[in-house]
């Protein structure tokens, strides 16, 4: 047996999409005692501000990091989000126009969203967001190779990346909606989380169905079996198809009830969405509001 087979039979966390599911309707029938206005504003700014669009370009990006600068302003009793996230090509854009300390810039790289490419374009891809600012990546899981059982060139791509990043976090998205299952998806978060990666991120929103709470859950227990074996912390990021406040709050209940506290926090748990910060801010305000 490889050491790739070995580390994933070695894993006890349930690949039984039946006991998931159970689980997660269990800690989802207290979720809603966890609102309070601090927590929602814990996720305001564990937000990575998204606009991934086909019609992005300098000006429109520009003008959406200008956003995230006035928000100090007009909202200084709270906490900015967490991080700009942006094409790769537009990283230097953030860094440009951002003007506020402690958000951090994010970028989307290695043939973001199918990672259907060479491995090299992959790696330069990487290699030139980081040199024009991001100290954020998000990459795709190679789920192709992944359905072949390559784990070895999987593994040596995903840590290739990882080296060229330095000391930006390195976010792996799984894409969980072509996964489909808890045992793909418990699988492609060990092989991700033996592979380096410091996040371990649900999905694109891009081409399948985006975060679901069954596979946040499998993710969370495979990075709490991965700390206990390594004591190495490894984030989450849920993204795909967050846009209410209520939904944000399912995830923050999974978070806390499988990893604790100690990972409630932005060195620990993201999320990736564009709408949901108006829904939060709205919650925090007590009033509709579309500031983003």
């Amino acid at each position: 047996m490889d050491k790739y087979n070995e580390v994933l039979a070695s894993s006890t966390v349930t690949t039984d999409d039946a006991v998931v599911a159970a689980a997660v309707a269990k800690i989802m029938e207290k979720a809603p005692e966890l609102a309070s206005p601090e927590v929602y504003q814990f996720l305001f700014s564990s937000i990575d501000l998204t606009t991934l669009s086909t019609e992005d370009n300098v000006s429109s990006v520009a003008k959406f990091t200008q956003r995230v600068n006035d928000f100090d302003n007009d909202y200084p009793q709270y906490r900015n989000v967490a991080a700009i996230c942006v094409y790769s090509n537009f990283a230097e854009v953030v860094k440009a126009h951002l003007e506020v300390p402690g958000v951090d810039i994010a970028v989307v790289a290695g043939c973001f969203p199918s990672s259907q490419t060479f491995t090299a374009v992959k790696v330069a891809d990487v290699a030139l967001a980081c040199e024009a600012g991001a100290n954020e990546v998000d990459i795709v899981f190679p789920v192709g190779m992944y359905l072949e059982e390559n784990y070895e060139d999987l593994c040596d791509e995903i840590i290739e990346m990882r080296h060229t990043a330095k000391n930006a976090r390195l976010k792996v998205i799984l894409e969980t909606g072509a996964l489909k299952t808890a045992k793909n998806i418990r699988n492609a978060s060990i092989l991700s989380l033996y592979s380096e990666a410091d996040f371990l991120k649900t999905s694109t929103g891009k081409i399948y169905p985006g975060a679901s709470l069954e596979a946040a859950y499998i993710m969370c227990q495979c990075i709490k079996e991965y700390y206990d074996k390594t004591g190495r912390k490894v984030g989450f990021k849920a993204s795909g198809g967050i846009r209410t406040a209520e939904d944000a709050l399912g995830y923050y209940a999974i978070v806390k009830e499988v990893l604790g506290d100690e990972w409630l926090n932005q060195d620990y748990f993201r999320i990736g969405a564009s709408s949901l910060a108006n829904a939060l801010l709205s919650k925090m305000t007590g009033e509709e509001t579309k500031y983003f």
